[in-house]
């Protein structure tokens, strides 16, 4: 039975951990946000103590809390699923993590840059779907996007 011990206490210090990181990942948002406890508890419809427990990794919100704490934060609800473990992360892009990450942005601010990043990286799969579903172009022609450093001169 030591192994069965074993593995209870590292599924209980790794959910500890992610509480924590839940936790201290809510406070900096609130902190960036210039909220106070009981002001993010009041705009998220829960108890200012267990917003508290939640903010110091005693608790672990559920899904539906952190949604509503999302949405007082206004922050993707998706961001903090993750951190909380409850979603894998989506395909990764160091630029969105970087985005969402940063402190020295608004939430506002945030949403705005990742909606141009998403265009753009839209914008550039439409191209490389284009490129590979048409035939080979003819010489001297040029594929969308292609300005390369040969093709200065002809923008």
């Amino acid at each position: 039975m030591p192994s069965e011990e074993k593995l209870s206490a590292k599924v209980s210090t790794a959910a500890s951990d992610m509480a924590s990181d839940i936790g201290s990942f809510i406070r900096s948002q609130r902190e960036n946000a210039q909220v106070s406890v009981r002001q993010l508890a009041e705009r998220a419809g829960v108890s200012n103590p267990y917003l508290s427990q939640v903010e110091r990794g005693l608790r672990k919100p559920s899904a539906d809390v952190l949604s509503q704490i999302a949405k007082a934060l206004r922050v993707s609800a998706e961001v903090l699923y993750v951190r909380a473990g409850i979603l894998e992360p989506s395909e990764g892009s160091q630029v969105r993590d970087a985005i969402v990450t940063d402190t020295a942005i608004s939430e506002r601010q945030k949403q705005v840059l990742l909606d141009i990043y998403a265009s753009f990286t839209f914008h550039n799969e439409s191209i490389r779907e284009e490129c590979a579903t048409q035939s080979d172009p003819a010489p001297g022609s040029k594929a969308a996007g292609d300005f390369g450093a040969n093709h200065l001169g002809d923008v």
